[in-house]
Formats: C-alpha cells, structure tokens, sequence
C-alpha cells in the first residue's frame, strides 16, 4: 500500500514537470528561463500557500477553490503572460451521444481487444481498491469493494456506448475532495455534475484558469498522498519490507500499475516463502514405547524441505521414530517427496519411521506413491494440499 501510494504520488509530481518546459525553434522541449520560470514558481507557490494555510482559517469553503480563484483573478487583473488552460485545448464540449463502435465483431478483433481489456481492468481494479483503502485510512471509514468494482464496471461499459473512455478511481481527485471536507456519496456526484456543467456551459471559465494553478493544487495532492511516514520507518522495518516497498513505488513510475501490484505480491511471497522455510523445527522425546518421538512445528513445504531433512538423523536413531505433526502441515507436493524420501532413508537402515496427526490427503497420497509409511490415524485433521511440484 505504501508503495502504491508513493509510486503514484511521483507519477502525479512528474507530469507537472512538463508543464515547465517549452518547445524551442528546433521543436525540442527546454526548461523555462527567466521571467517565466519566475512567475510560473511565483503562481505555484502562491497556490500552495491559500491550500495550506486558507485550512487553519476556515473549512467553510474549499482551499484549493479559493486558490484557483485567486491565482486567476491575480493573473487577469494584473494581466501576467502565463499559460491558461485555454492555451492548451478548448474544453468545450455538449452531451454525449448514444453509438455502437463500428468494429467488426468477431474472433480476431477479440484477440487485439482482450490483452489491452485485461490490463486496463487490472489497472482500474487495483487503483480504484487501493485509492478506497487510502480514503478509508484518512477518513476512518470502510468502503465496499465489491460495489466499488461493480458500480465502475458497469459504468464503464455504459459510458463506451457514448463515445467514452474507460475510468477508475482518481487519487488526485479524491484527495481533493476529501481534503476539502467531502465525505459522503454526494461529493463525488457532485464533481462529476460541476464537471459536465462546466464543459457543456461553462467552457470559457475553466480555460481561463492558469496551468500555474493546477500544478500548484496537483503538487498539494502529492505532498498530501505521499506516504512521508514510510521514510521514516525504512531503518526500523524489516529490509525485506523495506525492498517490497521501494519496488513497488519504482516499478509503479517505471512501467505501471498492475505490473507493480503483481511485481509487490510476487516479491512478498518469496520473501515470506524463505521466512516460512526458518520456522520449522523439532523437539523430541521418548513415549513409554521407547519410540523416539520428534515434534514437528511449521509448514512443510518447499522452502522448508533443506532444514527438515537436517532435523533428522537415521544413522542415530533408535528402530522406531515418530513424527508427530500435530503442530505442522504438509503444504505441498515437494513435502510429500520430503516425507517419502525420509521414509526410505530410514527403511534403508532397517528402521520404521510413524507418522501421527497427518491428514487423510496426505495419507492417500503417500500410499499411492507406493511409500512405505506406518500412519497413526489418532486425531489426525483435516485439510488439502497443493500437489502441484512448486519448487
């Protein structure tokens, strides 16, 4: 979560970068120089101040308004050559009309459309969970994901029949709404309406807003969904976290979102698969048979088979050795191979090795494997096993 956070605060901070740059006469992109550098940072740091510090004054209105407005009535008053979003693109616009997409609907175009739908999902998906955990965090509230990925599924079939693109959850956005004093269903609704108020009667208003401006209002939003915390807690979290989460953020700038959802997950199961492989070990003992008796606790796994053949020592041992996994598992199919191979380690020196407290799986496995394992069936539980070779 902090990385995902943290990667998207750098994207947001990185695309208004672009914002201070201008095409020179060979139609490369230059950092602004003098006066326009000046009065770019002037209107940004303007912006930034009303956002900061309008909040300890009142709520009544939100910060970030007030600083659009403000900044844009200095820029017009004083008539400062400075970008406008009007400079940019017109935001006129009307109300969408209905259309089915004139493509050919058949197997290949399948085929070019599905990759390019699984990802945009994925990416939608993640980020609209992600963003609705952050805001239930600031907001001490819980969200419903399963609404959430509903609500915007079917929105986003809807809106293609109109000429649409698909959306998800927007960080930015919903941090301003948040940090202005929204908190129920009505904020969103309602900057969606403003929204289309604006482009369909309004257009001429918005583009009179200085670029100046909304960088300032989008660097607020960085400052305010940057985990600053995680920087803190860096030498004090175990560095296997510590990785996961300077990953996550990389990858999220590097490439995108899903991709570095996938990279965070698949990282943070190796790591706990090799801090599972640690956890197994054994006392033993000797019962009223004068049976050795080892007591097994952790998950036999892959990552765990190394250290659970060194508990064990056949050569030693008396003739008859239990295992007891009442507080194990077998998790998987390399656990089993690790169970029969020891097995037959211990037949080799003509000794019987017992197992008690293994699942009814694990027993129906052994034997089909042709193993020869003695099981105790005295209390033994219940549970599945991936028999797929994973390691």
């Amino acid at each position: 979560m902090l990385g995902f956070v943290n990667g998207l605060a750098i994207i947001i901070f990185l695309a208004q970068l672009g914002q201070f740059k201008i095409k020179d006469a060979a139609g490369n992109m230059q950092w602004l120089q003098g006066s326009s550098l000046y009065l770019l940072v002037g209107l940004v740091v303007m912006t930034m101040a009303i956002s900061y510090f309008l909040p300890k004054l009142t709520r009544a209105v939100p910060s970030s308004l007030v600083a659009i407005v403000v900044v844009t009535a200095v820029v017009m008053g004083f008539d400062l050559q400075t970008k406008l979003v009007g400079d940019m693109a017109s935001l006129a616009g009307g109300l969408p009309t209905f259309h089915v997409p004139q493509v050919s609907f058949d197997l290949e175009m399948i085929k070019v459309i599905l990759p390019y739908s699984i990802i945009l999902a994925a990416i939608g998906l993640i980020e609209s969970l992600m963003t609705m955990t952050l805001i239930d965090e600031i907001t001490e509230t819980r969200g419903r994901g399963n609404r959430e990925c509903i609500g915007q599924g079917l929105a986003n079939v809807v809106t293609g029949f109109f000429g649409g693109m698909g959306g998800c959850a927007m960080i930015g956005q919903s941090m301003i709404n948040v940090n202005s004093g929204g908190r129920g269903r009505l904020s969103g609704i309602s900057a969606a309406l403003f929204l289309l108020c604006f482009i369909v009667f309004a257009s001429g208003l918005i583009e009179m807003i200085p670029i100046a401006a909304l960088i300032g209002v989008m660097f607020m939003v960085v400052i305010g969904t940057f985990a600053w915390s995680s920087l803190r807690i860096l030498n004090r979290i175990p560095r296997s976290d510590a990785l996961v989460l300077i990953l996550v953020s990389a990858v999220t700038v590097a490439t995108d979102l899903a991709i570095a959802v996938a990279v965070g997950v698949i990282v943070s199961a190796l790591v706990y698969a090799w801090n599972s492989a640690k956890e197994i070990n054994a006392t033993s003992s000797t019962d009223d048979q004068q049976r050795k008796v080892y007591h097994l606790s952790g998950p036999l796994f892959f990552g765990s088979v190394h250290s659970f053949h060194k508990i064990f020592k056949p050569q030693t041992d008396p003739d008859t050795v239990v295992i007891d996994f009442q507080e194990s598992r077998v998790c998987d199919h390399s656990g089993l191979e690790a169970l029969n191979s020891l097995s037959e380690r211990y037949q080799s020196q003509g000794k019987t090795l017992c197992v008690t407290f293994l699942s009814a799986e694990c027993r129906d496995l052994l034997n089909t494997a042709g193993k020869m394992v003695v099981v105790e069936q005295v209390g033994d539980p219940q549970y599945h096993i991936a028999t797929d070779e994973l390691g």
